[in-house]
C-alpha cells in the first residue's frame, strides 16, 4: 500500500471509507446509499452531485471488493504512465460519463414501460410512480473501473493476463473486448439489476477521452502528463 500511486491509494481509502460510513450510518436509521447514490433525474431525490457521489457508495463488499481489486491492479499502472492529475481526471470523467449513460438507459426504460402508468406493481406491493421513480437509484465505481480496464487494453493491448477461469494467458486487448461483448449482451437480455450500460458508458467515455488526448499528442500510443 505504501507503494501505490497517491490517486490510486487515495481512491482505495476513500471508497473503504465511504462503505464502512454507509454501514454505521445503517445503524443509526440514516440511509447513506440513498442520499449520495445515482437517482433518476426525474425522480425528487436526484441532484447533481450524485452523479460524482454515486461512485462511491458500494451496495455490499463484494461489490466494493471486486471494483478496488480492479483500480488496485490496473490504476496504479495507468497512474503511472499518466501521472495523478491525469489519471484522476479520466477516472472521474469514466464514472460520470457511465451515470449520464445509465441515466439515458433509464430514460428510455421509463418512456417503454411506464410513462402511461400512475402506479407501479415493483413485486412487493403496488406504489405510486413518484415513489417508484425514486427506487431507480445506481452505485458503485464500475463505470470508472470498465474505463481503467479499457485504457489498459489500448495501452498494453499484448500484456498477458491470467483471469480465472480461463486456463491460459490472455492479451489485454481481447480481454478488453471480450468484457465489452459480455455486458453488451447482459445489458441487452438480463435483468439481473446490474447497470451493464453503465459499464459500457464508463468504457465509451474513456475510449473518446483517450482519443482525444492522442489527438493532442500527436497520434502517440501512449499519454504521458
Amino acid at each position: 500500500m505504501r507503494n501505490l500511486p497517491v490517486i490510486t491509494k487515495n481512491l482505495l481509502i476513500i471508497n473503504a471509507l465511504c462503505f464502512f460510513v454507509t454501514i454505521v450510518a445503517e445503524r443509526y436509521g440514516i440511509d447513506a446509499e440513498s442520499m449520495f447514490g445515482l437517482h433518476f433525474f426525474m425522480g425528487s431525490s436526484f441532484n447533481l452531485l450524485q452523479l460524482v457521489t454515486y461512485m462511491f457508495m458500494h451496495a455490499n463488499f463484494q461489490h466494493l471488493f471486486f471494483n478496488m481489486f480492479a483500480v488496485f491492479m490496473f490504476g496504479a499502472v495507468l497512474e503511472q504512465v499518466w501521472g495523478p492529475k491525469r489519471f484522476l481526471v479520466y477516472y472521474l470523467i469514466c464514472g460520470v460519463g457511465a451515470g449520464l449513460v445509465q441515466e439515458g438507459v433509464q430514460y428510455i426504460q421509463y418512456i417503454n414501460s411506464w410513462v402511461h402508468y400512475s402506479t407501479v406493481d415493483t413485486g412487493y406491493g403496488i406504489i405510486p410512480m413518484a415513489e417508484f421513480l425514486d427506487t431507480m437509484t445506481t452505485v458503485g465505481a464500475s463505470g470508472a473501473v470498465y474505463g481503467i480496464l479499457l485504457a489498459f487494453g489500448m495501452l498494453f493491448p499484448n500484456n498477458q493476463l491470467f483471469v480465472f477461469p480461463i486456463p491460459v494467458p490472455i492479451k489485454a486487448k481481447y480481454f478488453v473486448v471480450g468484457y465489452a461483448v459480455i455486458e453488451l449482451l447482459l445489458g441487452l437480455g438480463a435483468s439481473d439489476q446490474v447497470a451493464h450500460f453503465a459499464h459500457l458508458g464508463g468504457m465509451l467515455f474513456g475510449l473518446i477521452l483517450i482519443l482525444y488526448w492522442r489527438k493532442q499528442n500527436g497520434g502517440g500510443r501512449q499519454i504521458f502528463h
